[in-house]
């Protein structure tokens, strides 16, 4: 029984010296009052309070937090540590009224950091619960001023927005807010249906503006190659006609320089004057097979067919003469040459020379 006084002065002063001192960690502070009055900040490190005379400020606290089912809930408590580094401030999903009176669930969640830890002791009394509730105001505010499709597509400008406006008023609570993010916009489940539709019938629209557009340009491609292949072929064309015509013309250039050096070396071998005779009977004879293909079986011939095909048999005789030949009997002057045609209506054919 006598230890018993002396085991309640060892527990009281170790009661004491827990509740002196405090080792608050890095980037931790505890907001020190005495007597009920602020007094210090203690900072991260070792600290000694004055027992009974200072005591540290307790702060409230909130966290999100999920469930097995994935259903979130805030869980509140108290601490008297402040954290001083960036804090995430999430909580649940709530309902929005557009402008054009559409109902969307959104998301929102808040990066704050503490910046004057004695401004967010005794400036607000539930800091995280007045960033919570000012963040879901200045949302109303914002998305009811807009219509759904705007919402839907300008993100950015209401993270921007939100951000200014709670910036501006946690200013005296001693928190700067860093950022503001809209995790999830959830329109109604027929207005998503709705928007699916229009998705669908927009990515149709392209896609036969697409194949539109590339039948255009296969077919403008088909027909610039139809007219390169038009042009090509009537380019190759003008040429090979005027190569043709340059080798026709070359072609009776070099018949015409025969024909005349064959008509020269028949008059130097004839005598003067004899040559065109020669000449006229020789086509005269060529064209006798082209009057003989007819199917009649009488051939009249011109008077003057007589006197040419006579005139090319005396040639012969006259060259056959010349050229030293012998064995034809002589003629009596006058008598028609036994090869030349009479002419029609020249008299009867003597039977003697028949």
């Amino acid at each position: 029984m006598e230890f018993i006084p002396l085991i309640v002065a060892v527990a009281v002063v170790l009661l004491l010296l827990k509740s002196s001192v405090k080792i608050i960690g890095q980037a931790e502070v505890m907001v020190i009052e005495r007597l009920g009055r602020f007094h210090r900040v203690a900072r991260s490190g070792f600290n000694i309070l004055i027992p009974l005379v200072e005591r540290p400020k307790e702060l409230d606290v909130r966290y999100l937090e999920s469930d097995v089912g994935g259903i979130k809930k805030i869980t509140s408590g108290s601490t008297t540590r402040i954290d001083l580094r960036e804090q995430v401030l999430n909580f649940p999903s709530q309902p929005v009224i557009t402008k054009d009176n559409v109902t969307i669930d959104i998301d929102a969640v808040v990066y704050y950091r503490v910046a004057d830890p004695q401004k967010a002791t005794y400036s607000v009394q539930n800091l995280p619960y007045a960033l919570e509730t000012l963040t879901r105001t200045t949302l109303r505010n914002i998305v009811g001023e807009m219509e759904l499709d705007a919402t839907l597509t300008s993100r950015d400008v209401i993270n921007k927005r939100m951000r200014e406006v709670i910036e501006d008023a946690s200013i005296g609570w001693g928190v700067d807010v860093t950022r503001v993010e809209l995790q999830s916009i959830e329109p109604p489940r027929d207005i998503q249906q709705s928007m699916e539709l229009q998705m669908r019938a927009e990515r149709e629209r392209r896609a036969a503006v697409t194949n539109a557009e590339a039948t255009k340009r296969a077919a403008i491609l088909e027909a610039e190659g139809v007219r390169e292949s038009q042009v090509l072929r009537a380019q190759g064309e003008k040429d090979a006609a005027i190569l043709r015509a340059q080798g026709q013309a070359e072609a009776r250039l070099a018949m015409a320089n025969a024909e005349a050096e064959a008509i020269r070396l028949i008059a130097g071998s004839l005598p003067e004057g004899d040559a065109s005779t020669y000449l006229l009977g020789q086509k005269y004879l060529e064209a006798l097979p082209h009057i003989a293909q007819g199917k009649g079986a009488t051939i009249f011939l011109p008077a003057e067919a007589s006197g040419v095909l006579g005139a090319l048999g005396g040639l012969r005789e006259m060259l056959r003469g010349q050229g030293g030949e012998s064995g034809e009997s002589a003629r009596k002057p006058g008598t028609p040459s036994a090869t030349a045609p009479r002419a029609l209506g020249s008299g009867p054919i003597d039977s003697s020379n028949s």
